[in-house]
């Protein structure tokens, strides 16, 4: 007999996470590793939001809080969703979680049934397929190119929809090419989310790591119709470096939000009582290091992009947001080392190169690999090097 569950059985590991725990792995044994691994900026969190966790901790902020979150913080989110995306919601509306992808959890289960269907654009960041399946709904993957910058078309998303179709998930800027979206290729697929009555999860978590005059629009802001059908998810790991936190949040139609809030009270209960004062202060304080975390992320892109795109069998589009490089590396499998498929590929850099990067079958396209660039210029530039030299040994 099966002592595990057949659902939880059927769930792969986060190939980002398993990467990544390789790296450290090899960095405790002395190995002297670059990693290219994990989405996390590799800045530490700005002193007046650990300074305001502080306070709540001395001040004995330490005992449950509503499941849904502290009134002082829904209070602060309505505000920036208001200022930043032009959308009104008010604080029944919005439920606060520990971190944006349990954010994505609950509304995946608070909407969707055995035999759902879920369209999601490959690539596609690597918890939303298995999130799906958890819920028992079925991923219908709509194949994008990188000559179309990694984009689906109002033509694509119309051809997913069947009668059986309960879900869209939308996440600009990406994890894993950084592409963003623009405002009439938005409005364009509201219209059809509206036509068709179909849920649209909006994972906006990059919203503010954004490069080259972009502007961030969210498929929320196209009027009420579409407001009704959209969960828009967003937190403060990302955009203040506080991924440890734990703080991500949902806003939507007040039914969802009520039955994500009563999910959550009989799964997590409350998100930490102290991270969520720090939160506050994260959307509320100033936002300074926010925007040099930015500009420094910008160099770093800038100067991954041209080196990849200089190396012999490797080319990467330049991503508009995120902190991520989704490199084609179709032109070096088969090449050598019996290297046929992103895993092989990433799993024998670490080893040979000791250099950590992410497959891109993890995120549905395997002529790819993922490589972050939220960490040191120093780390960057030795990482491509040994990369090059690996990937011209390859190549004979």
């Amino acid at each position: 007999m099966l002592a595990i569950s057949k659902i939880v059985s059927q769930i792969k590991p986060s190939a980002t996470l398993a990467i990544t725990a390789k790296a450290k792995k090899m960095k405790q044994d002395g190995v002297d590793v670059i990693g290219f691994g994990a989405g996390e900026p590799d800045f530490d969190t700005p002193l007046n939001i650990k300074e305001a966790a502080k306070k709540a901790l001395d001040n004995g902020f330490t005992k449950y809080t509503p499941a849904s979150g502290i009134p002082e913080l829904k209070e602060a989110i309505a505000k920036k969703l208001k200022k930043d995306n032009n959308l009104h919601y008010l604080q029944n509306e919005i439920v606060v979680s520990c971190g944006a992808k349990h954010s994505i959890f609950n509304a995946v289960f608070a909407l969707c049934n055995e035999g759902d269907e879920v369209i999601l654009p490959s690539p596609y960041w690597v918890s939303y397929a298995e999130i799906v399946k958890i819920a028992g709904a079925v991923p219908i993957i709509i194949k994008t190119t990188e000559e179309r910058n990694f984009k689906i078309t109002l033509d694509d998303l119309k051809k997913a929809v069947t009668p059986r179709t309960k879900l869209f998930i939308l996440n600009s800027p990406s994890n894993p090419t950084g592409m963003v979206y623009d405002e009439e290729e938005l409005k364009e697929l509201s219209k059809v989310i509206s036509d068709a009555g179909i849920y649209c999860i909006s994972d906006e978590i990059y919203e503010k790591i954004i490069y080259d005059g972009m502007r961030h629009v969210s498929i929320a802001s196209f009027g009420e119709k579409i407001k009704k059908l959209t969960i828009v998810i967003n937190g403060v790991s990302k955009s203040h470096s506080m991924t440890g936190w734990r703080i991500g949040y949902a806003a939507g139609p007040k039914n969802i939000i009520q039955a994500i809030s009563n999910l959550q009270s009989h799964t997590t209960s409350n998100p930490v009582s102290f991270s969520q004062l720090g939160a506050v202060e994260a959307l509320e304080g100033p936002q300074e290091e926010t925007a040099r975390m930015i500009k420094e992320f910008k160099k770093r892109r800038d100067y991954m992009v041209d080196k990849i795109n200089s190396i012999k069998g490797l080319s990467v589009a330049k991503p508009q947001g995120a902190f991520y490089c989704f490199v084609n590396i179709s032109n070096i499998l088969g090449k050598g080392k019996g290297i046929t498929d992103s895993l092989k590929l990433a799993d024998t850099l670490l080893t040979e190169a000791k250099v950590a990067v992410v497959p891109g079958i993890a995120f549905g396209d395997d002529n790819f690999m993922r490589l972050s660039y939220a960490t040191s210029m120093e780390n960057i530039k030795e990482g491509l090097n040994r990369m090059e030299k690996w990937i011209k040994n390859l190549q004979g």
